[in-house]
């Protein structure tokens, strides 16, 4: 114990040393840290930093409430006087003493210095609901010899010895502390402001594979990991909204093969610019099954499968929000999957993914197959998270991430005809962790597909062009 003390107080001493200090070089480097951060951060959630230091990262943050954790008093005087609207408490990582509990929880480049790092992730539980997220961001480790030969050289201030931890170390650690890593993320090259130069390094090249592996800032993202036995079969009522073009044939089945399940099913028709009778049969069946369904039915004014699902989800009252699709290429079999997926805390947006099993002789044509793959392997490097199908239909998030969503609809636009890409890149702002869940995908047995392969791929490229500037290349 007494090692754990003095190595403490070796720590605190150096803090000491360098709170208050100018930092015109470090400060590039800590306001990467702070912006990365700050990207993850919605306006409405609470924050906790532990290790809050002089307060820059929370000082840049824009959430409604912040807290930060110190053990040196003299950087805590600095912080309170440069942000003197945020709560800087004394404290240490050890044993934290709050009783609150955040959205966001920050460790920033301090699992160097601490002694025993499984407890301080341990005590991260005190002040962590189920939906609270963790940030660690440290040195990529292959940097190590880079920094001890600038602090060697007097390039850069001397620390007392530190761990070196590979992001594999962090992760093990966040697990046996009882946190999943669902993401994570290298950024920075050049930590040093040199004019063009570390603008190009920084914000292109440090974000390309091969690259990328080289970054100096390291960002683990980590959340509480789910209570296996809760049972959650009847937690959360579902709004199932079906967009329908044109399906007049398969209305009817989408209502007798959706099977039960959770608190309550809404279902919620919308029928967009239909040249068959497929309004006329919304209508017809939902007098039909009124006594035994609850079915709402809606016309869309704009055009495009996300304009129909847009004004669906405005009319849900479920828990949980999914689609879908009216072709009934995803067998509504499957839906009660979907459900167990995100009650269970697998995750909090499930995507499904229809290129796992085979396929039927029709249901997917052979381009299809090739776009979406193509797609596939876009979006998991966007988006950093494995993502096998980006366009099937069938997507489930809760509502109440839905309508944090809207809020953030404003970053990327309306620009999304499809509806698939608006939650995608909605989910990934707002830090959810996305989960395929495979599906076996079936040929269509009514009506022909309302996708244009060529000319929806040509959209689906702009796309990806407009979220690397958004998500990768901001």
């Amino acid at each position: 114990m007494s090692g754990y003390v003095s190595k403490q107080r070796v720590f605190k001493e150096y803090f000491d040393s360098i709170a208050g200090k100018k930092k015109t070089v470090k400060s590039y480097y800590w306001k990467s840290i702070s912006r990365n951060c700050d990207y993850f951060i919605h306006e409405d959630d609470k924050v906790l930093e532990i290790g809050s230091g002089t307060g820059q990262l929370l000082g840049y943050a824009k959430a409604k409430y912040k807290v930060g954790i110190d053990f040196s008093e003299k950087m805590l005087e600095v912080a309170r006087a440069n942000y003197p609207d945020i709560d800087f408490r004394y404290g240490t990582a050890e044993n934290l003493e709050l009783d609150e509990k955040f959205d966001v929880i920050i460790l920033s480049n301090i699992v160097g210095c601490l002694d025993d790092i499984q407890v301080v992730f341990e005590q991260l539980h005190k002040v962590c609901h189920e939906r609270t997220r963790i940030i660690v961001t440290y040195y990529n480790y292959l940097w190590e010899p880079i920094i001890k030969f600038g602090e060697a050289i007097g390039f850069k201030k001397k620390m007392p010895i530190q761990n070196w931890l590979s992001h594999h170390d962090i992760i093990n650690l966040l697990y046996l502390a009882g946190f999943e890593t669902y993401k994570m993320q290298r950024r920075m090259l050049l930590p040093y402001n040199v004019p063009i130069f570390a603008f190009v390094l920084n914000k292109y090249i440090s974000r390309l594979p091969f690259f990328n592996i080289f970054g100096l800032n390291q960002f683990v993202f980590a959340r509480p990991i789910s209570d296996p036995e809760e049972d959650v079969s009847q937690k959360y009522s579902t709004t199932v909204v079906i967009p329908a073009r044109n399906e007049s044939g398969n209305i009817e089945d989408a209502i007798t093969r959706l099977p039960k399940f959770g608190k309550h099913v809404e279902i919620i028709f919308i029928e967009g610019n239909s040249t068959d009778d497929t309004w006329e049969t919304i209508q017809r069946i939902q007098e039909k099954y009124k006594d035994t369904h609850d079915i709402k039915i809606g016309q869309q004014l704009g055009k495009g499968k996300g304009d129909a699902v847009r004004k669906g989800y405005g009319m849900a009252t479920g828990d949980i929000l999914m689609i879908l699709d009216a072709d009934l290429t995803v067998p509504p079999e499957d839906i009660p999957k979907f459900y167990d997926a995100l009650a269970k805390g697998k995750g909090e947006f499930i995507n499904g993914a229809r290129l796992v099993y085979p396929m039927e002789n029709n249901a997917m044509r052979f381009l299809n197959t090739l776009g979406n793959k193509f797609f596939s392997i876009a979006f998991s490097w966007l988006l950093e998270q494995p993502i096998k199908d980006s366009l099937c239909g069938t997507k489930v998030m809760f509502r109440k991430d839905y309508i944090k969503l809207i809020g953030n609809r404003k970053f990327f636009g309306e620009f999304d005809p499809f509806g698939d890409f608006d939650l995608l890149f909605g989910a990934y702002k707002l830090n959810l962790k996305i989960i395929d869940l495979p599906i076996r995908y079936q040929e269509r047995v009514y009506g022909d597909t309302n996708i244009s392969r060529f000319k929806h791929g040509v959209i689906l490229l702009r796309m990806c062009m407009y979220a690397a500037g958004k998500i990768k290349f901001w």
